[in-house]
């Protein structure tokens, strides 16, 4: 009785029943119930860096971001590298760090998830009161964390980096981007700032309702402006990549652009509507034309206004399909509710104590 009383916590009293012959009435005797484990400490700060084929940059990366998070405030924070499915010495790395330092967490993903999805996993873990997340690249300086939590002391709920300068980048890329804010801005539903990337420091209160938004197709620096809250920008000049090649190719940005498009509002979906409606009106007009003159007799066979005709309308058509298709796909694929993400591996420094909790951590650890 007493092994079953220690396998359910709840239950605080065991009753002992007398023998059928014994004249002594049962007794009751009282037990305390088995107090739950102590939770683990939390961290003042966590950082979340996603990694993708970053063996180049991770050893830099790392001593940087540790000597700014030490800097900052003390020992008291955790660094998660988020393994975002590298196919280079990336995941041996992360590894080896946070088997030999107590500040660092290893994550490991299933599969390639995306950047979106790799933050988005680390920030499920992080238990810090205050959440940074930063590229593995170098891009962002880590130094900027201090004043980030200066900035944050004043009352802030959010500090996002601002891009001032980028360096290294050529004019498509600036062009482009440029573009994509711009167009961002004039339709989505929500503020969200130019010239933005997802480096920022947010306080636990934002981390814990961007974790409760379910959305599959993630666009998280307008999901953190769509929260809401106190937020203010950090102006900084973004460094060239530290080295290697970045993993954000033309397609993942196109689709990133998409996903902010399509995420925060409704406008391409109103487009399609205007682009049918200036179909039937240029085809009211056409109708006009034709029968007018037929009346005057002034018809003359050609095919050049037919081919005119059938190219804007089928035009039209592919285009509001497209729009459509977009939308339909992203509900289709919330609608099968799948996880986010899948980790296969979470690795962090073993206490010598075997009763102390791991740094940070209130998870599983390999």
């Amino acid at each position: 009785m007493l092994a079953a009383m220690k396998r359910s916590p709840s239950l605080a009293v065991e009753k002992t029943l007398p023998e059928p012959d014994a004249p002594e009435p049962a007794t009751v005797r009282r037990l305390q119930p088995v107090a739950p484990p102590l939770p683990a400490p939390t961290p003042a700060l966590s950082i979340v860096a996603p990694c993708y084929n970053e063996a180049e940059t991770l050893e830099a990366f790392t001593g940087r971001m540790l000597d700014a998070a030490q800097a900052a405030c003390g020992d008291d924070f955790e660094l998660i590298l988020v393994n975002d499915g590298s196919r280079d010495a990336t995941w041996a790395m992360i590894q080896a760090k946070a088997l030999s330092s107590s500040n660092v967490v290893g994550v490991n993903l299933a599969r390639n998830h995306g950047h979106q999805l790799a933050v988005t996993a680390g920030l499920s873990l992080a238990r810090g009161a205050r959440v940074m997340i930063i590229d593995a690249d170098l891009q962002d300086p880590p130094e900027l964390l201090g004043e980030m939590i200066r900035r944050m002391d004043e009352g802030f709920d959010v500090v996002y980096g601002k891009r001032r300068a980028r360096a290294k980048e050529s004019r498509f890329k600036l062009a482009t981007a440029g573009i994509f804010y711009r167009m961002l801005g004039a339709i989505a539903e929500v503020d969200i700032p130019h010239d933005t990337g997802d480096f920022r420091l947010m306080s636990r209160r934002i981390v814990e309702r961007l974790n409760a938004m379910p959305e599959q197709d993630r666009f998280l620096r307008g999901m953190v402006a769509w929260l809401g809250g106190k937020q203010t920008e950090l102006l900084y000049d973004r460094d060239a990549r530290h080295a290697g090649a970045t993993g954000y190719t033309l397609s993942k940005m196109v689709r990133l652009a998409l996903d902010g498009l399509t995420s925060f509002s409704t406008a391409p979906l109103r487009l399609a509507g205007l682009l049918s409606g200036l179909g039937v009106l240029v085809a009211f007009g056409l109708a006009i034309y034709a029968v007018a003159s037929f009346v005057t007799g002034r018809t003359t066979p050609g095919w050049t206004s037919l081919a005119l005709i059938v190219v804007f309308f089928s035009t039209a058509q592919l285009l509001c399909m497209a729009i459509f298709g977009e939308y339909l796909g992203r509900v289709y694929m919330q609608g099968k509710q799948r996880p986010l993400y899948l980790v296969d591996e979470i690795v962090a420094f073993a206490p010598s104590d075997p009763a102390a909790p791991a740094p940070g951590l209130g998870r599983d650890q390999t």
